[in-house]
């Protein structure tokens, strides 16, 4: 089968889901400048033809350097903002001005045999972000330096009602008739929060938040993210994963880090179970509960497979949902990726760990000693001392687990009667 047919079927829960959706984007400067930026205007246009409600928030902070240096001007900033003076404001206005343009050019582009034939989007920008100045800070004064004071927010969902996309950038005016010069961080937050999006969505170069040994950190909430900035310091990632966080505290369902020099990487991480950035999101992305009725389907594409190998015992979906009171589930955002079952025993104080299985692509994950540690809790909650296991394949994992070899004379006698001798499983068990 063609990768890129597997690949859409399991795009398509995510297509469905993300239609109607309001995504907030955030593209600083230097994603602009980057050679990937031609491939995530199709990626925004692709999103857009596949129902997502879009607003788009461009930075500038490097064209706004380029032109202060080619008037021979000194950027000057405290505590990551820069300064804006009067001749600073106009190299800002001068580079926003420009950028907006081109950005706007690209989402214009109607080129046969290209991912924007046919796209005919409108883009939609305006004094749609109210601001106020930020004034003297520590004996600092920030001149034209502003902060979001009031988003449009009835009148973005307007232009969102119409089909446009909504282009927003990094300046913002007072009821004076003032220019302010805004951080492209702080006006994507704020949208996404007065909107009620659904998802912030922010670019940035690396991709996602990387901990101390440069490995991906794929999912935090937002509790978590303190300790992060604080090894991050001034870093820009800290800045993406504060307005992540705090996204997340005023509303935003999820807000997601992914790399614009990377191609692809945003329908990596919005079309994929797994992502390719960091995830923040006050919900946990992956969870451990009892299973319901509902869940019965996704239990049956678990364990089918592992049944037809013989390694697991048949059940039918009737069976499934009689005992579906005795399961325990991994639920992966919105996929049954593990599950585990205790059927008590009659007449004994001993329990059956049954049904361990876990999806090929999430072994070596700890998710079995999750299931296991769930199903102990379950075991002693109900009063049980023992807990016996019968497997053909997974001795060795039993027995590193605390499991003890043992012997069909030690089952209780409700579940020696039903050892199929044919199937030859070894026992094992443990004391609770």
């Amino acid at each position: 089968m063609p990768e890129y047919v597997n690949w859409l079927r399991h795009a398509s829960p995510y297509i469905n889901a993300h239609r109607d959706c309001t995504f907030v984007v955030m593209l600083p400067g230097d994603g602009v400048e980057h050679p990937n930026f031609g491939n995530i205007v199709h990626d925004l246009v692709l999103l857009h033809s596949l129902g997502v409600r879009l607003v788009l928030v461009h930075g500038s902070r490097p064209q706004i350097e380029s032109r202060l240096a080619a008037r021979g001007l000194t950027p000057h900033y405290h505590h990551g903002l820069r300064i804006t003076d009067a001749a600073t404001l106009e190299c800002v206005i001068d580079a926003v001005g420009a950028l907006r343009l081109a950005i706007e050019a690209r989402l214009s582009m109607d080129i046969a045999a290209s991912p924007m034939q046919g796209s005919r989007l409108r883009v939609a920008c305006g004094n749609l972000v109210t601001a106020r100045p930020i004034g003297v800070l520590e004996g600092v004064d920030y001149h034209h330096t502003g902060e979001v004071r009031r988003i449009d927010r009835k009148g973005i969902s307007r232009l969102l009602d119409e089909r446009s996309i909504v282009l927003l950038s990094p300046l913002g005016y007072s009821p004076t008739g003032e220019i302010f010069n805004l951080a492209c961080e702080d006006v994507a937050t704020r949208a996404a929060i007065e909107l009620g999006a659904d998802k912030l969505l922010l670019f940035g170069a690396e991709p996602g938040l990387l901990d101390e040994k440069g490995k991906l950190v794929r999912e935090l909430r937002p509790q978590q993210v303190p300790a992060h900035l604080q090894r991050l310091g001034s870093d820009y990632q800290g800045e993406l994963l504060d307005a992540a966080a705090e996204a997340c505290k005023g509303g935003v369902a999820r807000s997601h880090i992914v790399s614009y020099a990377e191609d692809g990487a945003l329908l990596t991480e919005l079309f994929t179970r797994d992502g390719g950035g960091t995830l923040v999101a006050q919900e946990q992305f992956e969870i451990v509960r009892e299973a319901t009725i509902e869940d019965v389907g996704g239990l049956l594409e678990l364990i089918s497979p592992l049944e037809e190998q013989g390694i697991l015992v048949r059940r039918s979906r009737e069976v499934l949902e009689r005992e579906i009171e005795q399961f325990s589930v991994v639920e992966r955002d919105g996929m049954i990726i593990a599950c585990a079952a205790l059927y008590p025993i009659a007449e004994s104080e001993a329990g059956e760990l049954a049904c361990l299985a876990v999806n090929p692509e999430y072994r070596h994950g700890g998710r079995g000693d999750d299931l296991l540690e769930r199903i102990e809790t379950r075991a002693r909650q109900l009063g049980l001392n023992t807990l016996f296991v019968l497997t053909t394949r997974t001795a060795h994992w039993f027995r590193e687990r605390g499991f003890q070899p043992s012997g069909v004379e030690r089952l209780p006698a409700a579940r020696a009667s039903l050892y199929n001798y044919q199937r030859n499983s070894k026992i094992f068990e443990k004391s609770l």
